[in-house]
């Protein structure tokens, strides 16, 4: 804690930022029962905003002239309906997993963008409120710097995965499928168990890092990024308190404004590489090996 009348030291104030509002303390490193509010409110509201913005794209669509905003609607729209063309071979398929995919895409690039607002704007309207109203001076804005959201939307592809093997390959087939590849079978009995073994634990390893690495991948550059704005914040804060910190100033302007602009490509980056991981892992359970 801060001494008193005094200002959190840097350390300080990077701790309090990366501490979510929860529901409870958490006991255990994995505790099912903690709910990261912040992060669900915020996830939330940035998915209402994305379907609310597709809705109105489609129900201002004329056959006419677009305008600006049908325009980059349809440009979007026709980017996820070529990748997924690419790698979803089932017309029928499609017709679910495309929309899947666009939702995903800006789902994920609005819960991103989250991240240029200024690091204290939101945190510091919750130091008036939150308490207020009963709950803690806790507040993280970018649900998907939050592991437990990442690995959520990462662990919803996995179970279309599973769905999808199912129904394109039945029960039966994928039941085979799962003790038969990738290294095959035998007539030899004995054989045909060991490789039925170590097939079924290719599968279930290549299920899990698949799974892990998906939503690992995005909570890292975000929390990255993240942590890259509260240091650049930092910066400022310490040149206001700096009798010559009107180089550190300026400084910390042209970082923030380097680093926002940067930023833009990472969020984009990043929910497109989210979603087309999500399209060639459903187009893999679409295959048969």
């Amino acid at each position: 804690m801060a001494a008193e009348g005094q200002g959190p030291t840097a350390g300080e104030y990077i701790r309090h930022h990366l501490v979510h509002l929860t529901n409870k303390k958490q006991e255990f490193i994995v505790d099912f029962s903690v709910i990261n509010i912040d992060s669900v409110v915020f996830s939330v509201l940035m998915g209402l905003l994305g379907v609310w913005l597709l809705w109105l794209g489609a129900r201002r669509a004329t056959a006419g002239v677009p305008g600006r905003f049908q325009a980059a609607v349809e440009i979007l729209v026709e980017m996820v309906e070529t990748q997924a063309k690419g790698v979803i071979h089932n017309a029928a398929s499609r017709k679910v997993i495309a929309p899947m995919a666009l939702t995903v895409f800006v789902w994920i690039f609005f819960m991103n963008a989250m991240d240029l607002l200024p690091v204290d704007l939101l945190p510091a309207l919750w130091h008036s409120a939150g308490p207020a109203l009963g709950f803690k001076d806790y507040l993280r804005v970018v649900p998907t710097a939050d592991l437990s959201t990442t690995l959520g939307l990462s662990v919803s592809v996995l179970l279309m995965c599973l769905f999808y093997n199912i129904k394109i390959k039945g029960l039966g087939g994928w039941t085979h499928e799962l003790v038969t590849a990738p290294f095959g079978t035998s007539k030899n009995p004995f054989w045909a168990l060991l490789l039925g073994v170590v097939n079924f634990l290719m599968q279930m390893i290549e299920f899990v890092a698949k799974t892990v690495s998906h939503g690992m991948r995005l909570f890292g550059n975000m929390f990255a990024g993240e942590l890259v704005f509260m240091l650049i914040a930092l910066l400022g804060g310490f040149a206001a308190l700096s009798f010559s910190g009107g180089l550190l100033f300026v400084g910390h302007l042209i970082a923030g404004t380097v680093w926002a602009i940067f930023h833009i490509l990472v969020i984009t980056l990043q929910a497109f590489i989210f979603m087309m991981l999500a399209l060639i892992y459903l187009g893999q359970a679409h295959d048969a090996h």
